[in-house]
């Protein structure tokens, strides 16, 4: 079977990915994971990117409502091991549970920097006002 010269993740990845989040998902609500600032948090798992041979789970997280949102992660991934073990019962279809990685996800962050770029008075100078009539227009129609 020829592999694909593409660098996106496989089909597979990204079933097996979905998997894992929503088992993570889980044992972070039981709050199973016996740490202060993990169990005062409420932690949201966006994504999880496997590796090609599905051995090392890359969990993009988010702690909302913490002060210092990296002392979060490093909490997790200092418990990874022991989260590994409480997500196992949920992924028994798995030949090899994979090693967890926890990241902050700055996703959002980025999604607000840009909606406050395109809102800045610079761009709309930019945009002119034949451009705002446009779209004005639109909304009569």
């Amino acid at each position: 079977m020829p592999r694909s010269t593409t660098a996106g993740p496989t089909q597979r990845m990204l079933r097996v990915g979905e998997q894992v989040r929503h088992a993570l998902s889980e044992t972070l609500q039981r709050g199973e994971i016996i740490d202060p600032l993990i169990e005062n948090t409420v932690v949201s798992v966006s994504e999880v990117r496997m590796s090609p041979d599905l051995k090392v789970a890359t969990a993009f997280v988010s702690p909302l409502g913490a002060k210092d949102t990296d002392a979060v992660v490093e909490a997790l991934n200092k418990h990874a091991k022991f989260i590994r073990g409480r997500v196992s019962g949920a992924l028994r279809q798995m030949k090899f549970m994979p090693e967890f990685r926890f990241k902050l996800d700055t996703s959002f962050d980025n999604f607000a920097r840009i909606n406050d770029l395109l809102k800045s008075p610079e761009v709309a100078r930019d945009l002119g006002p034949e451009d705002q009539d446009k779209d004005d227009n639109k909304d009569t129609e």
